[in-house]
């Protein structure tokens, strides 16, 4: 988690505070001097003297090893991880990369209501394509624009993505409520002849059930396991209104600097009359993968969606995006798109895009 300064001064604005002795509920004040921290070791340390954790006592607890059972949840990992701490207390192992954005161990737990990043934050002033959607279509009749749209094929793309820990523990010590919020936005401000409108905004509210989980497989360590439900729209009227319903899975695993997160849905059925979109999986697909390589303070992101039919129903897209320094917190920020779904509007339009621009919150 490099720079947060975006999601910071969103704390700021919402408030979020606590008095004393409500170290799980830090000032964001105290928080904010974390999150651009680069070390994984400092920057958890920050957090520790912010929430209070400096002065909490070493649980006494220690685990035989021969004889403990594996719990997938990681209570027993846990245990030992207390114990460790118990033999040599200067020692603190650095936060996975799903643990920094997730709090996944009882070491990073930070309380509920802190804002934090979810997806990546970035402004691209170029965002162009082979092949602007002129004409939306969709196969209900109140969905179809019959008259071409005089859009320029450059644009700009902003996006905003946060989230914030509603309820710690919802099952005893196992489970957290999740909710976050994406907005991203593709705007025709090179486009005088229409007056520089906003050609799309997609809006996308969710809350996801995350567990700490700790098995492996085939070298991976399975870190994290959430159900969510999550819709999304474009806000607006017929013929261009777009949305969706979906239930979510999400199973996360990591490894030496990568992580995949895999992420199943099931569109949640709409009356077809009143459906803006009755096809949208079969373009928009029934699930993806998200793959992150962090590598010296580069981080390569690939996205994989596919709509896991055959036929003329079959159709997905791929997603590649490049994180990487420019001068000293500036980062830059690469992303390139084929296919379909690049927005809701253009959930069946099939072109690839390339934008250039600036990272403000990268994924980890």
């Amino acid at each position: 988690m490099k720079r947060l300064t975006a999601a910071a001064g969103v704390a700021l604005l919402a408030g979020v505070s606590a008095g004393p002795g409500h170290a799980q509920n830090p000032n964001p004040m105290d928080i904010r001097a974390c999150t651009a921290i680069e070390s994984d070791a400092q920057r958890l340390a920050c957090y520790d003297h912010a929430t209070g954790r400096v002065n909490m006592p070493v649980a006494r607890k220690r685990v035989d090893e021969s004889t403990a059972t594996p719990d997938i949840f990681g209570h027993e990992r846990g245990d030992r991880r207390t114990a460790a701490a118990e033999d040599n207390s200067e020692v603190s192992a650095p936060l996975s990369l799903l643990d920094s954005r997730w709090e996944l161990s009882p070491e990073s737990k930070l309380g509920t209501f802190n804002v934090r990043g979810y997806k990546p934050v970035y402004v691209l002033p170029v965002f162009a394509t082979s092949h602007q959607n002129d004409r939306p279509q969709s196969p209900n009749p109140d969905n179809r624009v019959d008259t071409a749209q005089n859009l320029d094929r450059m644009e700009a793309k902003f996006q905003l993505s946060l989230k914030t820990k509603a309820w710690q523990g919802v099952f005893g010590d196992a489970g957290d409520l999740w909710l976050g919020y994406t907005q991203s936005s593709r705007w025709q401000v090179y486009n005088s002849k229409l007056s520089r409108p906003f050609r799309e905004t997609n809006y996308e509210p969710e809350a996801m059930l995350v567990f700490d989980t700790h098995y492996r497989v085939l070298g991976w360590e399975g870190r994290l396991l959430g159900i969510g439900v999550n819709h999304q729209s474009n806000g607006r009227s017929n013929p261009l209104s777009r949305s969706w319903n979906r239930v979510i899975a999400d199973v996360g695993f990591e490894r030496d600097g990568w992580t995949v997160m895999l992420r199943p849905w099931w569109r949640i059925p709409e009356d077809r009359k009143n459906d803006d979109n009755p096809d949208i999986t079969d373009y928009m697909g029934r699930g993806e993968m998200q793959v992150i390589r962090e590598w010296n303070g580069h981080e390569f992101g690939l996205l994989l969606r596919h709509s896991f039919r055959g036929g003329n129903r079959s159709h997905g897209a791929g997603q590649f995006t490049w994180s990487f320094p420019v001068a000293g917190n500036l980062r830059g920020y690469m992303e390139l798109f084929k296919g379909y779904g690049e927005s809701l509007i253009d959930y069946n339009h099939n072109a690839t895009y390339l934008g250039i621009g600036v990272s403000l919150l990268d994924w980890y």
